[in-house]
């Protein structure tokens, strides 16, 4: 007599599925203890005179008495951070049981609000890991998405209080590709490139932005005898449309933005259905030229865009000098318009 596999797979399933939430559950209830442990110590240091000198003497007092006991995870700094966590979410209803202690952390570390409030949607839209939050957090998103937009609009869609009506509020530029493992200085063919991102592939999806599903690798195109070869194609369900993705390790050129088009074209004449919204081509590029890119574009352009990639993460003033660019750029147009 044989054992069923099906039926020993489907009580592995409970198994695991048990355990993880059991994990869940126990992380959650340590978050809910370090917010216990940080309220009890903010509501007793409202009681002193000198609030300041009179924290720092409780918080010191306290980790002396916890430590011995409890171990090093009731230091001074941690103490801090347990009532800096009341302090920021005083509210224990509006914790979240997704949200492990590791992601609690990176979001107590964000100072500003609206920055804090849209990684606090994503992450919880998207079921980012810890790990995945605290990419996205040292990867800039939140500023780069300020580049092309403004913040009541990229919170908006963060939240799900409307959807994307331009790519420029889905795509991102720069996009930041240090998961790839690629040196800036080193040398590289672009089927390279394609085939890293393909085995990083659920890291690429993150990084490019909500709503991708990946679709197809050089994808074939025959016109009239002729072989032409997509480098990556996407579809995204929020823009409801396919992405075209062409990667450039060089400065692009205008024959790159023709050969795009083409595709494009393609994509819209042959792929696209009726419900669907026309279809988005994004050169990758390791340099680009906005006026060429401009220029070489018709003037109400939609369909084709540039964006840079990055194979480090940037720096807070990288990003700022990046937005002080656009700013520029913006500034410049409206004087010549």
């Amino acid at each position: 007599m044989q054992l069923n596999k099906n039926l020993v797979s489907e009580i592995k399933s409970i198994i695991d599925n048990a355990r993880e939430r059991a994990v869940r559950s126990v992380d959650y209830e340590r978050v809910l203890m370090y917010w216990e442990i940080g309220r009890v110590i903010f509501e007793e240091e409202q009681k002193g005179l000198d609030r300041a000198k009179y924290g720092e003497f409780l918080i010191k007092s306290l980790s002396e008495e916890l430590t011995p006991l409890f171990g090093s995870g009731f230091s001074i700094r941690q103490l801090e951070l347990f009532r800096q966590f009341y302090r920021i979410f005083p509210i224990t209803n509006a914790l979240r049981s997704q949200f492990s202690w590791t992601h609690y952390r990176t979001f107590i570390r964000i100072e500003n609000k609206e920055k804090r409030a849209f990684y606090l949607a994503e992450a919880e839209k998207n079921l980012w890991t810890a790990r995945q939050l605290e990419r996205q957090v040292n990867s800039q998103l939140f500023e780069r998405l300020l580049i092309s937009n403004d913040v009541e609009s990229v919170l908006a869609i963060a939240r799900n209080e409307k959807l994307p009506s331009d790519v420029k509020e889905v795509i991102k530029d720069p996009m930041v590709l240090e998961f790839l493992g690629l040196k800036k200085e080193s040398n590289y063919y672009e089927k390279d490139f394609e085939s890293l991102i393909i085995s990083h592939l659920q890291d690429f999806l993150l990084e490019i932005g909500n709503g991708f599903s990946f679709v197809a690798r050089q994808k074939r195109i025959h016109l009239d005898g002729d072989d032409f070869f997509v480098d990556l194609v996407f579809y995204n369900r929020l823009l409801q449309c396919f992405v075209i993705i062409e990667i450039k390790t060089d400065k692009i050129t205008h024959q790159d933005i023709g050969q795009l088009q083409m595709y494009v074209n393609y994509f819209d004449r042959i792929e696209k259905q009726d419900f669907e919204n026309p279809t988005i081509g994004i050169l990758l590029c390791a340099d680009k030229n906005d006026a060429m890119v401009k220029i070489t574009l018709p003037e109400d352009n939609m369909s084709i865009f540039a964006s840079k990639y990055q194979l480090y993460l940037p720096t807070e003033q990288q990003l700022l000098d990046e937005m002080n660019k656009e700013i520029e750029k913006i500034e410049r147009n409206k004087n010549y318009d």
